[in-house]
Parts: structure tokens; sequence; C-alpha cells
């Protein structure tokens, strides 16, 4: 893991998988501080981002292959961002590997994808009937039918607006977040909700900022990270939390959660997903 540009990494390129135990395989992005490029002294949020892995597999002592659905949670304090073809080639090296049970399994996981991520992982398997439950959407609000004309497709935060200054506790969603993979370039789709107290949010502003994400460049964790201190700076909420839920890739999915206090907010799944 000596080099941590996205260039060194397999993302974008044609490789061989391996399927036996490769922790090497791992790689990792250093996080940027996207609070301090926006000018704040301190970070202004806690959070973790939850990984779903659902083609886990290896083999038990007998040579009977064992099928999980992973659960994965990324302090987002962690020094680094873990690239995501990397974790799907190093979760694929363990497809012909031999464990004498499942905790083995659960530590050799959580060893290696903490010391990729600079901070300690929390590793759950779950039986492939035992997953989380789906649910058609998030709770709230959702702000995809207000008829809105759309003229910015790139990240736009002068957008953002309050409407008044009653102080309100809501929760808006939208299903309509999409960017792009910085080094590929494939769309990424998702879901975002945003949990707030304090003036009431704009919501036709709000809906067209989201939307602006749609030509972007940006890694999942760094485009919620950008919601969240984008929309503290520009609305004021006394607490907010933003949760974004993305359409899965390769079998995993990546869903960043940040708050301005400690959240823990079930590992749902969406109908996307």
């Amino acid at each position: 893991m000596s080099f941590n540009k996205v260039e060194h990494s397999t993302l974008g390129k044609e490789v061989a998988y391996t399927s036996t135990y490769s922790p090497e395989l791992l790689f990792p992005v250093p996080r940027a501080r996207v609070w301090a490029d926006k000018g704040l002294s301190d970070c202004p949020f806690q959070g973790y981002d939850i990984w779903n892995a659902y083609e886990m597999s290896w083999l038990n002592t007998k040579g009977l292959p064992q099928v999980a659905v992973g659960e994965f949670r990324v302090p987002a304090e962690s020094a680094n961002l873990i690239e995501s073809k990397s974790f799907k080639l190093y979760l694929n090296s363990y497809n012909q590997t031999r464990f004498e049970n499942w905790a083995q399994v659960e530590a050799s996981l959580a060893k290696d994808l903490s010391s990729c991520a600079g901070a300690s992982v929390a590793v759950i398997l779950h039986r492939v009937n035992d997953t989380p439950q789906i649910q058609s959407g998030f709770d709230g609000f959702c702000l995809d039918d207000l008829d809105v004309e759309i003229e910015a497709y790139d990240v736009d935060a002068s957008l953002l607006a309050t409407a008044g200054e009653e102080i309100v506790c809501e929760t808006l969603y939208s299903d309509l977040l999409r960017s792009n993979c910085p080094v590929t370039g494939q769309p990424d789709w998702g879901s975002v909700c945003i949990e707030y107290t304090g003036k009431r949010i704009d919501r036709e502003a709000l809906l067209k900022y989201i939307v602006s994400f749609r030509e972007h460049s940006g890694f999942h964790e760094l485009c919620v990270e950008t919601i969240f201190v984008d929309v503290l700076q520009h609305c004021a909420p006394s607490e907010l939390t933003v949760y974004a839920r993305y359409v899965r890739r390769g079998g995993l999915d990546i869903n960043p959660l940040r708050s301005t206090k400690a959240s823990e907010i079930g590992n749902i799944r969406l109908a996307r997903q």
C-alpha cells in the first residue's frame, strides 16, 4: 500500500481476479478535507460509511463454499477511503481460501480493512436470509415531484437558500442524486436524505442543488460531505444529518452518513439497492 494516488490503483483498469487470500490488493485513498477546503477550521461532522457486499464467499475446512452478505462501517474520521475496485478484488480473493469458522473470516476482514482505512472498521457477516430488509424509500418529504426548472448540472452551492425565519425540524429526501466516478466517468446513482433543525430550507432550491451534482466527478463519500458542508454554510441549521444510499456496483454499495451529532441509522436497503 505504498501508493496513495488513484492512478496507481486498479480503478478503471483491466485486472486478473485472484481467488486466494490477498490483503495486499486493498488500496487506500487519503480522505480529502472538504470542510477545510470550504474555509472551516474544524471538521463539523461525525459519521461513517456503510459498505454492503453481496458477493461474499469462502470455503470451510472441508472445502464447502460459504456465502454471506458483508456489512462494513468505516469511520468518517479514518485517514483513508478504501478504493472500491480494490475492495471488490480483495473480497474475491476469499473465494478459494479455507477458514475454520465465520468468526475467523470476520476477524480477518476487520484487521485488513482497518489497516487500509487507518481506523477501526466494524464488520458483520449476515446469513443471506438474514440481511437488512428492503424499504421503498426514505421517510420524510420527497422533493422529486416539485415543478422546478433546472439549469445547473455541476455543483452550485449558491442555489441553496432558506425560506423565512420559522424554525422547523423536518426530513427531506430525493432519489435524483447522481454523480460520476472521478476516474472512470461512470455514473453513480443514489438517494439522499437531509434531516435538519433550523430555518426552513427552500425545497425547490434544495432540489436544484441536489440535481446540480449530475455532471460532478467525485467519490460517494466526498459528495455527501460536500452536501453536508454546503447546507451547513448556506442554511445554518442547528442540527444536520445527511445520509445517502447509492446503487451497488460490482456487488458493493456505499452509503455515507454525516451528522452534527452521533447518529446510529439502521442499514436500510432502498428499492434500487
